[in-house]
């Protein structure tokens, strides 16, 4: 009985633990599986005998219908009297053998084993690399082709998952059932259907589920079970045909990766390995594998070994090598990594475009079309952090010229603002509020770059762009980095009148910017840029300045901005030491451009009836204004002065009551002398203008007579400038007002300089004629005669006043449409009365005469 034993041992010695060697995929497994297959030689199956039939016959009928499988070992006898422990670690249900006819099947249940050892162990090998590759519940076809009979080693790839049911106790056996089937047709293909279950140490394959099931495709699929008839299977087979052919196919593409893998993909990655010294090589096997991965439809999620492939190349990463780097990220974005790696490969973007010697990016835009892809494409809340990188990169690009005009023509205006909306619709309850905070920042400051590019703006519509900007910037009030991103591209857009336009179209943008100015009162930064778009806005039209001043609070917020700056800038040192100690004078302060800022704010606003007269009585501002007037002069800050005389000049329009211009009127002319005497045109004028309305009062008019201040007004009116005349001519109607005052324009040349500027000007501005016609007309009201009024300008006057009466005349010189239908008016409806009625009264006097 030992003896049997150990022979039983012995000749079950052919199944040996297989050797791990490298690894390999199953779809070779299996092709290998087949081959073996093929080379065995089928043995004629056992017919018995008629005595052995009856003996059978009546085994069979004592036999339950659902017995346990027929281990098959060298001596079944003993097998089973071996200390009665049953070992199956692999079993198999009978095979059934198909007939030539298709409804004769035959069970075999005692087959004749193979007489070879050797082939048998080639057989047992093959099935269980076959069995380990199955585990994956993956289900492979392949055509069987022989062997190779000279090449009869089976080299096994170290598959995905092992076997980890096999017993490796040394008092254990395999046993083995090998079934055999007939070929009738090498074309037709071999199906492989297993699902395993394991327990502890070992795979057991139980019921119809577990049978491990060799089938050939192109055969009847009626087969029947001992007890069954084989009708009853017609239908499932027709069911099994339309699987197996959508599995056929889905394999077939496997197969298909499975060859170009390892033709086209590993050679380039073992390349990759091995040349990691040298950069020029790396970069060449990049574009290779790039261009290999395209070729085999291998980019995206959907490759089977994009994990391996990924590993590798997260090796090259740490090279420091923008070249290589762009390449990788390439091809990173490409295979449509996501979350923390594409956090990693965005920051990688970001490096290899800060670089200003990467002169190759702008030459080639596929990484910008990758990125525009992931902002497209990428999870808004998953991948909300590589969206911050991703957009800084495209920040980075839009920097150079060439890539920001790609950028623009590949639609990325529409992505941007997209983006945008997508970002407003999330509510300030969401979690992911707060973290997308960062990424509007980076994709407003790219706006804020595009919005100085004409391209651009031609994309960047107003009604789209404009209201999406006010949205966020109310949304996110409490975010001030934000913020000033937000306001930095509202003031740039504010400067084109179709932006502009669109913004005063946003009803609550005026709460939001009077609501930031008084959070973020002392950030100079913020606050200078909204007091732009401020002075942009009021600067359009009255229906704006009106819906400024009505705001809660508007006149307080300004007011309240003016105090606080004239503090900071009256605080703030005005000297500096150069590098070699020396004591210069400091350019203007930050403080000094919100206030040239905040006051044209106020001189825009004035120019509406309601809002100028309001302001004209608003004590605390009309003070601040004189202040700046006071401490500052032309020489320290040109802009602010001049500002701020504009600002008086407008307020000073307004007879009010109660008004403070009127009030401090001495006081501002006071303050008006130093600008008369600068050497800056641009200050006179102003000064003039101021003395233009507040001429208006006997005080001031008396001020200037008592100043000489009428002399320096009528030397202006050589300046040839309109302006300037214009101002000057405003002061001298005033002054002749006054009987006691009108003798001074013939002693300084006031009535000749008068009379040539009338002649200069006289067609092409006709509001300039009108006033100079007013003033003669107050001058000549009590005139004796021609001569001693006018002396020897009075036939000129008389010529020129004819022809400027004439229609035609006035017809020649208009040559624009437009300009020539206000000049009209003008003409008819301002200097024609005031101009006959001087030449009738100079005619009759010229006449008596």
């Amino acid at each position: 009985m030992q003896a049997s034993k150990t022979k039983n041992r012995r000749k079950a010695e052919p199944f040996y633990w297989l050797s791990v060697a490298k690894p390999r995929t199953s779809s070779e497994i299996v092709n290998e599986a087949r081959d073996a297959l093929k080379t065995v030689k089928t043995p004629r199956p056992f017919t018995p005998t008629d005595e052995q039939r009856k003996l059978s016959g009546s085994q069979s009928s004592r036999c339950p219908q659902n017995r346990r499988p027929v281990l098959f070992s060298s001596d079944s006898s003993e097998s089973r009297s071996n200390s009665g422990v049953r070992l199956s670690p692999l079993t198999h249900k009978p095979v059934v053998i198909i007939s030539e006819k298709k409804d004769e099947v035959s069970s075999v249940f005692h087959p004749t084993p193979p007489a070879d050892t050797a082939e048998l162990r080639k057989v047992s090998k093959a099935c269980k690399g076959l069995f380990r590759a199955t585990s994956l519940k993956d289900l492979f076809s392949a055509k069987v082709v022989p062997l190779d009979q000279n090449e009869m080693k089976l080299d096994f790839e170290e598959p995905t998952m092992m076997m980890n049911s096999l017993d490796r106790s040394n008092n254990n056996c395999l046993a083995e059932q090998k079934s055999y089937t007939s070929f009738n047709d090498e074309s037709r293909q071999l199906i492989c259907n297993e699902h395993t279950s394991r327990s502890g140490s070992e795979v057991s394959m139980e019921g119809t589920p577990g049978n491990f099931s060799l089938q050939l495709q192109g055969e009847s699929d009626q087969i029947e079970e001992p007890g069954k008839k084989s009708s009853q299977l017609k239908t499932s087979g027709q069911k099994r045909r339309v699987t197996d052919l959508k599995d056929e196919t889905r394999i077939n593409e496997w197969e298909e990766e499975d060859f170009f893998w390892h033709t086209r993909i590993l050679p380039i990655l073992r390349e990759l390995e091995k040349r990691e010294d040298n950069i020029e090589h790396l970069c060449l096997a990049c574009t290779k594998l790039h261009q290999a991965l395209g070729d085999g439809n291998m980019l995206g999620k959907r490759f089977k070994r994009r994990n391996i492939l990924l590993k590798t190349l997260y090796k090259l990463v740490d090279i420091d090598s923008d070249p290589l780097s762009l390449k990788l990220a390439k091809i990173f974005l490409a295979m449509k990594v996501d979350e923390k790696n594409l956090v990693s490969i965005c920051k990688l973007a970001i490096k290899i475009c800060r670089n200003e010697n990467n002169y190759f990016i702008s030459q080639n835009d596929t990484l910008l079309d990758y990125l525009l892809q992931v902002l497209c494409n990428a999870d808004l809340q998953k991948n909300h952090e590589a969206l911050i990188y991703c957009m800084a990169a495209l920040k980075v690009m839009s920097e150079k010229e060439a890539l920001r005009l790609k950028m623009v023509s590949k639609g990325a205006i529409e992505m941007f603002l997209e983006l945008m909306k997508q970002i407003n619709n999330i509510k300030e309850h969401d979690t992911y509020f707060s973290k997308l905070g960062l990424l509007l920042v980076q994709l407003t400051a790219t706006l804020r770059i595009l919005a100085s590019c004409a391209q651009a703006r031609r994309q960047l519509s107003p009604s789209a762009a404009v209201p999406q900007l006010c949205v966020a910037l109310e949304q996110r009030s409490g975010d001030k980095d934000l913020c000033i991103w937000i306001v930095r591209v509202l003031s740039k857009l504010s400067t084109y009148n179709d932006f502009c336009a669109a913004l005063a179209d946003c009803s609550r943008c005026y709460i939001v910017f009077l609501a930031l100015l008084n959070k973020y009162q002392k950030q100079q930064d913020l606050v200078i840029r909204i007091i732009f778009i401020l002075g942009n806005l009021t600067a359009r039209n009255d229906q704006s300045r009106e819906q400024f001043f009505k705001e809660k609070g508007s006149v307080n917020t300004l007011t309240s901005l003016f105090q606080t700056y004239y503090e900071l800038d009256l605080n703030a040192p005005t000297w500096h030491h150069d590098r070699k100690g020396k004591s210069q004078p400091k350019y203007r302060s930050e403080a000094e451009d919100v206030l040239i800022k905040l006051i044209r704010v106020l001189a825009n606003l004035s120019i509406h009836p309601r809002v100028g007269a309001a302001l004209a009585a608003a004590h605390p501002l009309v003070g601040l204004l004189v202040t700046v007037l006071e401490y500052k002069s032309v020489d320290d800050c040109k802009e602010l002065v001049i500002n701020a005389a504009t600002a008086i000049n407008n307020l000073s329009y307004y007879q009010v009551e109660n008004s403070a211009v009127q009030e401090k009127q001495l006081h501002i002319a006071e303050m008006l002398l130093t600008l008369l005497m600068s050497d800056n045109m641009d200050a006179v004028v102003e000064a003039v203008r101021v003395f233009g309305n507040l001429s208006q009062h006997h005080e001031i008019r008396d001020f200037i007579m008592q100043k000489k201040i009428y002399k320096f007004v009528i030397a202006l009116l050589d300046s040839k400038d309109r302006e300037v005349c214009f101002a000057a001519c405003g002061v001298l109607l005033n002054l002749t007002v006054d009987e006691n005052k009108q003798a001074f324009l013939m002693e300084e040349g006031g009535i000749g300089k008068l009379i040539d500027c009338l002649q200069d000007f006289g067609p092409a501005d006709w509001q300039l004629s009108c006033l100079i016609c007013k003033t003669l007309w107050n001058y000549s009201e009590n005139m004796a005669s021609t001569a001693s009024c006018f002396g020897g300008s009075t036939n000129t006057l008389l010529m020129l006043l004819t022809a400027l009466l004439d229609e035609e005349v006035e017809l020649e010189c208009s040559l624009d449409k437009a300009i020539k239908a206000c000049q009209r008016v003008y003409w008819e409806r301002e200097f024609k009365p005031v101009a006959a009625k001087l030449l009738d009264r100079i005619q009759s006097h010229h006449s008596s005469n």
